[in-house]
């Protein structure tokens, strides 16, 4: 079983959906010389000793593969189907052309027609050389198997969007929700780390706050936090990490976990 496999984390994008620093955004977050306020849009590797998964092919992820020397990905998996989450699929065609084989790539309904409409192309009867190799793998509420690690996928709601979260043995992710029902909760449950999303402070229409993550948190019973999908509205790293309680952190690019 996966939670007997050990699992390196690493996160590739921690920012929202316009990045931080923002374009145009003279704030003290965007303007910081420090690098943890340095965001890519919101992804995770997550990495057996035989098995390479990335959460989200954000617009950074030609970059987010660049520096974080990812030469090997054995699957990609989507939350849903929003563009920041979606929109650097196309660069999977260097992985194609090293490995001779379609990218196994796992979305919800929802999400896989999205992924038909943008990339259409990639699905054409008849396709122009050099277009991303994909292999389509639609996913339930229902756990599954990619190489040695067990995937628990999570029903979260983003307002009205149903979004997956994933839960890789004690290990869960978790991005662009507002609400998580009971059910759903109790799959998360017996995590020793758990990552949600936590916007800004301010309420926010289909995101946690950073409270609400917080109390999310601590009502789950998780003995590690760390918060993710973060705009420049939050505040800088070093200060808000001072409100937080001890066992919950922001997590920053570049992080990694071992569990």
């Amino acid at each position: 079983m996966s939670s007997h496999v050990p699992l390196t984390i690493t996160f590739l994008g921690t920012g929202t959906s316009t990045g931080v620093p923002m374009i145009g955004c003279t704030c003290a977050v965007c303007t910081s010389p420090d690098p943890h306020n340095k965001r890519l849009r919101s992804s995770i590797l997550v990495q057996s000793p035989t098995t390479a998964i990335v959460v989200d092919t954000t617009p950074d992820f030609r970059y987010q593969m660049l520096r974080t020397h990812t030469n090997h990905l054995d699957a990609i998996l989507f939350t849903h189907s929003h563009r920041d989450h979606l929109a650097g699929l196309d660069d999977v065609r260097a992985f194609n052309f090293f490995t001779r084989k379609a990218m196994d790539i796992y979305a919800s309904p929802q999400t896989a027609e999205a992924i038909y409409r943008d990339f259409y192309y990639a699905f054409a009867d008849t396709r122009y050389p050099g277009v991303p190799e994909l292999n389509m793998i639609t996913i339930e509420d229902v756990p599954f198997t990619i190489g040695d690690i067990e995937v628990i996928p999570i029903e979260v709601m983003h307002h009205k969007m149903p979004v997956y979260g994933f839960r890789f043995g004690q290990f869960t992710y978790i991005t662009d929700a507002n609400k998580i029902a009971p059910a759903s909760k109790e799959k998360i449950k017996g995590s020793s780390v758990l990552v949600l999303n936590a916007l800004r402070k301010e309420a926010h229409i289909s995101h946690f706050t950073l409270d609400e993550a917080v109390d999310l948190s601590q009502e789950l019973g998780v003995p590690q936090a760390y918060f993710t999908h973060i705009s420049h509205q939050l505040g800088t790293h070093e200060a808000v990490n001072k409100e937080l309680p001890p066992n919950i952190r922001l997590a920053y690019d570049g992080l990694e976990l071992h569990i």
